[in-house]
């Protein structure tokens, strides 16, 4: 008989719990993807099931989750019956790309400043930026309120882009990606009489594009699905943003919901396929101590 090491058999009860929490973590979007395909009859008898839970003595009903038929009834409604959708999608957009071009860009001069430039106090400055992005959203919303409002910019998108911008976040992450490139590199640029702006743009970026790939994702992400600032600053709901759009569907809409989430969360999934490399690369690299 052949024997397994106690090392493989912990490593594949390992293995299993990750697949089962990773199976658990995706079954509602999952659920919501295979609702979008159902007809509106058959997603109200779904419905109907579910609110008998708790009225049955079995503690279980019998829940279809293959559409039967496969139907695009919802999405004909979402995208040629429902234009109010489709608005709500741009703006989300109109939000979202200034943002990450703005950060990607502000990020970038921030944190080749803190890398190879040499200042008074600039370990005090950096530590205030680590201070200020482990800070959570809502402390921080008040005083972005108070200059919205001394800007007269409230109730526009620009209260948005504006403190997101600045977000230290893009900062402390290039910052751990341009530490990593060799000194020697940046000491032969200035050797051949290159200028900071130079160097920059023709050793440093370069050297970060994986960094900047992250942080585009990680911006993207957070900012296509705000909430608190969208229900602060926008109070016009033909301007509020795709997430809150979404919130405010009832039950009536309980169909063409379905089918607006899986389109909503499809930027998402395209994003994550094609940078989840740069992600986790980014990720691990952010963890580097100095």
């Amino acid at each position: 008989m052949m024997k397994i090491s106690i090392r493989k058999v912990i490593n594949l009860m390992i293995a299993v719990v990750f697949v089962m929490a990773t199976l658990i973590y995706i079954l509602p979007l999952i659920i919501t993807i295979l609702n979008s395909f159902m007809t509106q009859r058959e997603i109200n008898e779904n419905f109907a099931l579910v609110k008998t839970i708790f009225e049955s003595d079995k503690g279980y009903v019998d829940l279809r989750l293959i559409p039967n038929p496969v139907s695009l009834e919802q999405y004909r409604k979402l995208l040629i019956e429902t234009p109010t959708y489709l608005k709500a999608f741009w703006n989300s957009v109109t939000i979202a790309l200034p943002i990450i071009i703005g950060q990607v860009i502000v990020s970038a001069f921030g944190a080749y400043g803190f890398t190879v430039l040499e200042f008074r106090l600039k370990k005090i400055l950096f530590f205030m930026y680590i201070v200020v992005m482990l800070l959570p959203l809502q402390v921080t919303l008040l005083p972005n309120y108070i200059v919205a409002d001394l800007f007269h910019i409230k109730e526009s998108y620009l209260a948005i882009i504006f403190p997101a911008i600045f977000n230290p976040l893009g900062v402390f992450l290039l910052y751990q990606h341009m530490k990593l490139i060799p000194s020697s590199y940046l000491e032969a640029a200035q050797m051949d009489g290159a200028d900071h702006f130079s160097i920059f743009l023709k050793v440093v970026l370069p050297n970060v594009t994986g960094g900047i790939a992250s942080l585009a994702t990680l911006t993207f992400i957070e900012y296509w699905n705000l909430i608190d600032q969208g229900i602060i600053f926008i109070t016009d709901r033909s301007k509020q943003p795709l997430s809150l759009f979404l919130a405010g569907m009832g039950e009536s809409q309980l169909g063409i919901s379905f089918a607006a989430s899986s389109f909503y969360v499809l930027p998402i999934l395209i994003v994550l396929f094609y940078c989840h490399d740069y992600l986790k690369n980014g990720i691990e690299i952010s963890g580097l101590k100095e």
